[in-house]
């Protein structure tokens, strides 16, 4: 009967393993998201089980490197009923050359022992033929340069061989464990300051201020981690302190090391190009190039083109050769905003590349062959698109092996006074402005605004403020209707959220006689895809006016 090892090649992994393998990695990263910290140690025997199934492996082992990087000791491991749990407690005792390969940082790909082994390796010949160790994969795993964690397998039953993929995938998996692990010790230290403060509260029960002061200083503490998880991270473009950020920006450090797709979803405006950059910038293709295509900006007659590149005489107009986007980012990474846009036929192509890595140039029956790691964005609903068949299954299921929702900006609100300054310092040189203050009425209306056109939006919003702000105060006139104005002007009864934004755009609509989509208009005034407008406006009642008759 043919094994799982059995059925790697020397050119890698079946597409149906490879698959599954996929499959695996994405599920242990969604069952490890908002995990309670007190579940992490059984979901991390979980995971190795997983690994150790999926291999058909005897045994998965999690160790962890000291602070000072030279050795490591065993943290957690899973082994098939009737196998030792570990092969040794002390590994650096008893596995002398292992450990101090391992130590250095390199990964092990025994695929025939003991024949694979050197010649000082005179222990671990012996602890082979003591145990019948056929094969083992030992692979150190990294986070932010630094080896943290070393990620084991062995099998005693039968030989087997490890393809690059599987190494990879194996080392992906070692991540999303360090990233569950990392979490359990911080979110501990977390707790423990917090009996630390209950237990002072109950001790100065009669000091009521010194109480509040601790309470304080824990609170500011945990914004701390949190901006200094961002910043370590090197997401420094990306603003927020927000847990639903700070969520988004942990799956983005995940997944940016490997060259797995990701697939971006949220609304028009969150800064998915952003975090498309984060991802690129993190990865090992940082110093390749990172190209962006617009799906929904290019003509469907154009798109194949720009994508694919074109021979010279290929159609009407094509008095030159062209390389695709394609070709262009060989080796980096591509990014496809508005995926959703893309027709049934690009669709099918697209398909090809990702899964064979070739394509043709439009006019061209030459075969080309590109290294692209794909990251991809929409605003719709594929699923839904799936289901009344504008979207192909097999196109989602590829671009979507590790999918990352972004938060609109109504659900990070607290974001909002950060964004608002950081927008402030930046244009602020340009326009010749030096604000001072932002009154705190304006402040409160911007957090308490929907934003349809989320931080996009918000940024439009700011930029006209500054333009409309002589002075050192923020003013905000004829934007966001009368919830937002000066502080000396009259003050009216809060409104509904649905009639500020009905409001807005409807001053915004004529403002531009009524013209959506186009350079200038509506839609790019409010940092909103011409499509989102209208369907805002067919939510709020917004119909353009009859002509007059005079």
């Amino acid at each position: 009967m043919q094994t799982r090892a059995a059925r790697y090649t020397r050119f890698g992994m079946a597409s149906d393993e490879s698959r599954v393998l996929e499959h695996l990695v994405t599920g242990l990263s969604t069952h490890f998201t908002g995990l309670p910290v007190e579940r992490i140690d059984d979901e991390i025997e979980r995971g190795l089980r997983l690994l150790v199934e999926f291999l058909d492996t005897d045994r998965g082992t999690l160790s962890e490197f000291s602070p000072d990087g030279t050795s490591f000791t065993h943290v957690a491991a899973w082994a098939r009923p009737g196998f030792a749990t570990y092969l040794t407690e002390d590994v650096e005792a008893e596995l002398p050359w292992y450990h101090a390969t391992v130590a250095r940082g390199e990964t092990l790909r025994l695929e025939r022992l003991p024949d694979d082994l050197p010649g000082e390796a005179v222990h671990e010949k012996a602890m082979v033929r003591r145990t019948g160790l056929k094969s083992n994969l030992t692979v150190p795993i990294a986070v932010g340069g630094q080896h943290v964690l070393v990620l084991a397998t062995g099998a005693i039953r039968e030989y087997h061989v490890w393809p690059p993929e599987v190494v990879e995938r194996v080392r992906l998996v070692g991540q999303i464990l360090a990233s569950g692990l990392h979490r359990k010790r911080v979110e501990a230290e977390l707790r423990a300051a917090v009996v630390a403060l209950e237990g002072a509260r109950a001790a100065l029960e009669e000091n009521l201020e010194e109480i509040r002061q601790l309470k304080d200083r824990l609170e500011a503490e945990n914004v701390y981690l949190r901006t200094e998880f961002a910043r370590e991270a090197g997401f420094d473009a990306i603003i927020g302190q927000s847990p639903a950020i700070l969520d988004v920006l942990a799956k983005v450090a995940q997944v940016a090391p490997t060259d797995s797709s990701v697939l971006l979803l949220g609304e028009t405006g969150t800064g998915k190009e952003l975090l498309a950059h984060a991802i690129h910038d993190k990865s090992p293709r940082r110093d390749a190039p990172l190209v962006t295509v617009n799906c929904a900006a290019l003509p469907p007659s154009l798109i194949e083109s720009e994508l694919f590149g074109h021979e010279k005489g290929a159609f009407t107009g094509a008095t030159a050769s062209k390389t695709g986007r394609f070709e262009v980012a060989h080796g980096g990474t591509l990014f496809l905003d508005e995926i959703g846009e893309l027709s049934a036929d690009l669709q099918v192509k697209l398909l090809r590349v990702l899964q064979q890595g070739e394509f043709e140039r439009v006019g061209s029956s030459r075969t080309r062959k590109v290294d692209v790691r794909i990251v991809a964005a929409t605003n719709r609903d594929l699923r839904r698109a799936m289901a009344d068949g504008s979207f192909r299954k097999d196109l989602y299921f590829r671009l979507s092996v590790f999918p990352i929702q972004v938060p609109p900006l109504r659900e990070r609100r607290e974001d909002i006074p950060l964004l608002v300054w950081a927008y402030i310092n930046h244009r602020q040189p340009t326009l010749r402005r030096h604000i001072e203050r932002v009154p705190k009425r304006v402040m409160e209306a911007l957090m308490a605004y929907a934003w349809p056109g989320n931080v996009r939006e918000l940024e439009n919003v700011v930029e006209r403020a500054l333009i409309l702000s002589n002075g050192s105060t923020l003013r905000i006139e004829e934007t966001l209707g009368a919830a937002i104005g000066n502080d000396d002007a009259p003050q009216h009864d809060a409104e509904r959220m649905d009639d500020v934004e009905r409001m807005h755009i409807r001053r915004v609509l004529e403002g531009c006689a009524w013209q959506i989509a186009g350079k200038g208009h509506a839609a790019e005034r409010l940092g909103l895809h011409p499509n989102t407008l209208r369907s805002r406006m067919l939510k709020l009642g917004i119909r353009r006016p009859p002509p007059s008759p005079h």
